[in-house]
């Protein structure tokens, strides 16, 4: 039931975020806890801004005239819906209570708080908008030519797999200067599901608490840019099968410190994958971050699994806080079909100053693209078990901190600094102070390893899923495959 109550003279009073850390749960069928697994309280998000060393962007439901308020409290329903029309809302609190199945709810969006389809195009601005119930996302656009545009907006939710903002089936949403807190296990600040789409988000802060809830989780096209996104349990951001994610000026902070499946030993920051699930197309996945921080807090920065990626950063600061954690990991784990669902990765990095170690396992491939001025200093491949082609730019260095196995080089006589140990060239000992010219590795997937499209698995956007009718089709056959994300 969807209610309204005029509240044009409504006193502003502090809208706090609430004290919530999801405990470690697997799946979507919990509930959000309201303390940490040690008893304490979680950081709100006023404190991780006031954290950040740039000039932080703040806004409270103390910033926001409410004039109107919109409920929904059934199940599968909307507090807002624009089906197929052009609408516009303005300082309203939207509050949506009410659960749903998950495919329905995650690929249709068919328990959201505000929801767009059939070519709708909504814009919103001065929002509240709150959601408490399972698979209630927020803010959710669907289907093609359907766009939602929000601004200068506040967004929270709590019940499990609901996330803040959410595009499927090829919609496309535009946000600036929100601020989003989800505690929910598997609910990402910036979501997408089957179908993907197109999000582009400017300014705000993103802040996520539950298990499996990365600030972004991409099966779309996501652009951010001048925010900033924080994670307390959860990859930063995971980008599956045929997908993107690109951050401009952006600092991100991951403290990955709990897991949604047990296909993966490992913790990281990025995590770029295909799971196989159906959700995403098979194909080249990328992440490309140019100015900014990456700070991860637990675990590798990177890890690449049973997909083809690029990984580009352009004068990032990248900090790793972890001592036991390497840069970039390429290697197999439980997604995909083993001997052939390792990691094979374009990896550019341009004006860098980066530190760590790359480990690439024996069904794993990696190019290296060292230029402008970049100093890398680690060891690559120390296990001498996958394939690496490293290229360094005239100017740019790689300082070795172990032994390091590569296929190919091409370098200047100056751009590699021994340090005491050795670095083998397709099985020779590289002499330093020499030249070399090699190729790189031309990555050849089979078929579930990460390479070609997955017939009847729409996930780039290119064809949105059709709504099934009555129960059948899709959504009926109970909850997706885990995933270390969502």
């Amino acid at each position: 039931m969807t209610r309204y109550t005029s509240m044009k003279s409504l006193a502003n009073g502090l809208w706090t975020l609430p004290l919530a850390l999801s405990v470690a749960l697997v799946g979507c069928g919990g509930t959000a806890a309201s303390e940490t697994s040690d008893g304490g309280t979680q950081t709100t998000l006023e404190q991780v801004v006031d954290e950040t060393e740039s000039e932080p962007f703040s806004l409270t439901r103390d910033d926001i005239a409410i004039e109107q308020t919109m409920s929904d409290d059934a199940d599968e329903s909307h507090a807002i819906t624009a089906d197929g029309t052009t609408d516009s809302y303005h300082n309203v609190e939207v509050t949506k209570t009410g659960d749903a199945d998950g495919d329905e709810a995650d690929f249709y969006g068919t328990n959201a708080a505000v929801f767009a389809t059939n070519g709708a195009t909504l814009d919103l601005s001065d929002m509240v908008v709150t959601s408490d119930g399972t698979h209630a996302n927020a803010v959710f656009s669907y289907g093609e030519d359907t766009t939602v545009n929000i601004e200068h907006s506040v967004i929270e939710t709590t019940g499990n797999c609901s996330g803040g903002i959410m595009v499927t089936g090829g919609g496309t949403l535009n946000a600036t200067d929100l601020a989003i807190h989800t505690t929910g296990n598997s609910s990402a600040a910036i979501r997408s599901d089957r179908g993907g789409g197109t999000q582009n988000v400017t300014g705000g802060t993103y802040v996520t608490d539950g298990t499996g809830s990365p600030v972004i989780y991409s099966t779309a096209d996501v652009t951010v840019s001048d925010a900033t996104l924080t994670s307390t349990a959860s990859q930063g951001v995971v980008v599956e099968g045929k997908n993107s994610v690109t951050l401009h000026d952006v600092d991100l902070t991951a403290n990955n410190t709990t897991k949604n499946s047990d296909k993966s030993d490992w913790y990281q920051a990025v995590m770029i994958y295909q799971s196989m699930s159906g959700d995403a197309a098979e194909g080249e996945a990328s992440f490309a971050m140019d100015g900014g921080t990456l700070t991860n807090k637990n675990g590798d920065v990177f890890f690449v699994n049973n997909t083809v990626a690029t990984i580009s950063l352009d004068n990032v600061a990248v900090t790793n806080e972890d001592t036991d954690g390497v840069l970039l990991r390429a290697a197999a784990a439980g997604w995909g079909s083993e001997g052939s669902n390792g990691g094979h990765v374009t990896l550019e990095l341009a004006d860098e100053e980066l530190t760590g170690d790359i480990v690439v396992d024996s069904v794993s491939e990696l190019n290296a693209y060292l230029t402008d001025g970049t100093s890398y200093t680690g060891a690559i491949n120390a296990a001498n078990e996958g394939s690496v082609y490293v290229e360094i730019e005239s100017g740019s260095t790689w300082t070795l901190t172990g032994d390091s196995y590569v296929t190919a080089l091409t370098c200047d006589a100056d751009a590699i600094d021994l340090n005491g140990h050795t670095l083998y060239v397709n099985g020779e000992a590289y002499a330093e102070g020499s030249a070399s010219t090699g190729e790189a590795i031309e990555f050849t997937v089979s078929s579930g390893g990460g390479m070609g499209e997955a017939p009847g698995m729409p996930g780039d956007g290119s064809e949105p899923p059709a709504r099934p009718d009555g129960e059948g089709g899709p959504g009926a056959g109970g909850e997706p495959p885990a995933k270390p994300g969502e």
